[in-house]
């Protein structure tokens, strides 16, 4: 009886011819003395037409009632004298030229054996071609052992050296350009490759090397930031350029820098910026491949192993970003292959640590999760440095490098103002923005930005930026405004140097002690965390001194400048109270201070009445007090300078009369200008005395009212 025999894959009938023999040798020795045809008959129930063509069978007349062992000697009678001639022209078999020729510069490259080049040209071929693929198949699922035993036969090769190729110790495996999976999969799947392009770019003529790492690295972009832009890593960014300079002097090995901290604070540019300094090109290990897919921890670590042999001998450094995916804590579960996974915690770390002891190109290690990092990793690094919060500068600059000219010089104070703003995010609104700023209304661009911008900011649960922020500096904001009995400018010098203090500012309202918390801030280039009574008080036993002292976590986890407004709520004098949680309140409030080592500023309108213990804590008590008449007449100047007026002799004598005038009260006079315009200096004057004629305060008479 007759039957047809159900396809599994149709070539055409013009392809049959047009593998190398090579390749048909491997194939015939998958069907004949690896067992192959055996599973294709069984698993088919029959040859499959297009296998028959390519070895010019026609098993039709098989009669379909025989058994299994029988079908299987009638097929392989044909096939047996394929293979027994194609082993014997074996010699005559060749892979294509342009792969030995590639691979053999490769071997030269990264010292392989010449078994390893047989394994290699061998995966090559088989993850290119897919005739050569679905006959692989045939061998069925495989483990490590049998896929080595397979390549022996395979390629005619001694099974202690195939092995040793094959092995996590071997040299494909240490330089990243094959890997065998631990799980039980074909054999195609069994011999991981670099990368997707891999095979396709050793089979092109005359390849260059670093081709061959095409979509998991990629050079850097040009740095757009100087050295000089981060003063606020101090003698830290000294001593690592120095370092630098001296292990690229000296060739020095296993170089390698952690850099952490949140995201958007310069981690990538400054990298960027210490490779342009020294001369060397950057390249970065990509965290996706070109269809836009993530890849993971294992396939990037094996890419920056295949960059240290590939780029060796060059004036390079290499950027390896978002590390946490390789070297997590032992307390995280690890996102490794599973051949990786079920090593021992010990083998894991060894693993790890001989990749950090043996590279040749100095490397940038880069994270914003540090707590995902084992200490045992963590202390194998030369230079470990925290990037905080830039300062105010630093941001300004990053925000106008991203966005350009499409901003205002406000939207940009205002972009610069958001701790959270990456310059990515800002790049990519800046790109959409130059894409429909012709269909927006005239006038329009800073608003869109800012609006771009505060989507993705919304999307990853930051604040927003605001255009008018009332807790935004004034640009006419400057220390020297101030009436204080210290040195307010000297006092931040002092502060930059020592990296702590505990301040306490006090004095009538309005006077700046809020502002100047926040000038201190910026100057020391540190986030402002501020807390309020009513952010720290709880009607419930206990609570209050929990938020405070979780107010003292949270600024010392942001090295953020911690200022607690209306502390009196906080710290009335324990002999005066009449409940227990009132006591406890002040302990508890004395207590964190007391370890903090960070700035802490408080402020109050109430200096009486606090506990003596609590001012002993305090560094500085620095009063704030109304303004001088000469504070006066130059903050007018700066406002009406701001406003477009002309400040006419007579407005600055009347407003230096004015006894009880703060920086506040002109804050205020400011904001209502926007919605109620005052026509000159003599309105801004008048407005200011309304302001200070609702104080407990001596009044006085303008002159020219």
């Amino acid at each position: 009886m007759r039957r047809r025999h159900p396809s599994l894959h149709h070539a055409p009938a013009q392809d049959r011819c047009a593998l190398d023999p090579i390749v048909l040798l491997w194939m015939l020795r998958i069907l004949v003395p690896m067992g192959g045809l055996r599973r294709l008959v069984h698993d088919a129930c029959g040859m499959p037409p297009d296998v028959q063509m390519r070895f010019g069978m026609d098993l039709d007349d098989i009669d379909d009632t025989a058994t299994l062992e029988l079908q299987i000697r009638q097929a392989s009678i044909p096939l047996k004298k394929l293979h027994a001639r194609a082993e014997r022209d074996a010699h005559n078999a060749k892979l294509p030229d342009a792969l030995v020729a590639n691979i053999a510069r490769l071997a030269s490259l990264v010292q392989l054996s010449p078994t390893e080049c047989r394994i290699v040209e061998f995966a090559c071929m088989l993850h290119t071609l897919s005739e050569l693929d679905d006959m692989a198949d045939a061998l069925g699922q495989l483990t490590t052992a049998k896929a080595q035993e397979a390549l022996e036969q395979l390629l005619h090769l001694p099974g202690t050296e195939v092995k040793a190729a094959l092995s996590p110790q071997g040299q494909l495996a240490r330089c990243g350009l094959l890997t065998v999976c631990g799980h039980r999969d074909t054999l195609k799947s069994k011999l991981d490759l670099l990368s997707g392009h891999f095979a396709d770019s050793l089979l092109v003529p005359d390849v260059e090397p670093m081709s061959l790492l095409q979509g998991i690295l990629t050079p850097s972009r040009p740095a757009s930031l100087q050295l000089e832009d981060y003063p606020h890593l101090g003698l830290n960014l000294q001593m690592l350029q120095s370092y630098l300079i001296e292990a690229h002097a000296q060739h020095r090995p296993a170089v390698n820098i952690l850099l952490y901290g949140p995201p958007g604070t310069g981690k990538t540019e400054l990298s960027r910026t210490l490779a342009q300094t020294l001369g060397c090109t950057l390249y970065e290990i990509s965290t996706e491949d070109d269809d836009g897919d993530p890849i993971d921890g294992v396939a990037r670590l094996r890419a920056y192993r295949a960059a240290q042999r590939f780029l060796e001998r060059r004036s390079v450094m290499i950027l390896f970003d978002e590390i946490e995916d390789v070297f997590q804590s032992e307390h995280t579960p690890l996102q490794f292959s599973d051949s990786f996974r079920r090593t021992s915690g010990r083998e894991r770390k060894g693993w790890m640590n001989k990749t950090l002891e043996a590279n040749p190109v100095p490397t940038f290690w880069l994270t914003n999760a540090i707590g995902r990092l084992d200490a045992a990793f963590i202390r194998r690094f030369d230079f470990a440095l925290e990037l905080p919060v830039p300062p105010q500068r630093v941001r300004e600059k990053i925000a106008a490098t991203c966005v350009g000219e499409l901003a205002d010089a406000s939207t940009l104070q205002a972009l610069a103002s958001s701790h959270e703003m990456a310059p990515a995010v800002l790049t990519r609104a800046a790109s959409v923005l130059q894409t429909i700023e012709h269909r927006l209304p005239e006038g329009q661009a800073s608003t869109a930005l800012l609006q771009l911008v505060n989507n993705t900011l919304q999307a990853q649960g930051h604040p927003p930026v605001k255009a008018l922020d009332p807790n935004r500096l004034p640009e006419t904001y400057d220390p020297a405004f101030i009436h204080a009995d210290a040195d307010l400018a000297a006092l931040a010098d002092g502060i930059a140097q020592a990296g702590s203090a505990r301040l306490c500012l006090y004095g009538p309202p309005g006077t700046g002690k809020t502002a100047y918390a926040r000038w201190l801030a910026q100057r020391l280039g540190r986030p402002l965390l501020v807390k309020r009574a009513s952010d720290l008080l709880s009607m419930w036993l206990g609570e209050s001194e929990k938020h405070i002292a979780q107010a003292f976590r949270e600024a010392q986890t942001a090295r953020a400048v911690l200022l607690i407004d209306e502390v009196d709520s906080f710290l009335q004098e324990r002999r005066g109270a009449t409940h227990s949680w009132e006591v406890t309140q002040v302990n508890e409030m004395l207590t964190q201070m007391e370890a903090y080592d960070g700035v802490f500023i408080a402020t109050t309108n109430l200096m009486d009445g606090l506990d003596p213990a609590a001012l002993r804590r305090f560094d500085l008590k620095a009063k704030f007090d109304y303004l001088r008449p000469q504070q006066a007449r130059a903050l007018l100047l700066a406002h009406c300078r701001q406003l477009g007026m002309d400040c006419s002799h007579e407005a600055r004598r009347a407003v230096a009369r004015l006894p009880s005038l703060t920086p506040g009260d002109f804050a205020a006079v400011t904001r209502r200008h926007r919605f109620g315009p005052l026509p000159d200096a003599a309105a801004l004057v008048r407005a200011l005395a309304d302001e200070c004629g609702l104080k407990d305060a001596p009044k006085a008479v303008l002159g020219f009212v």
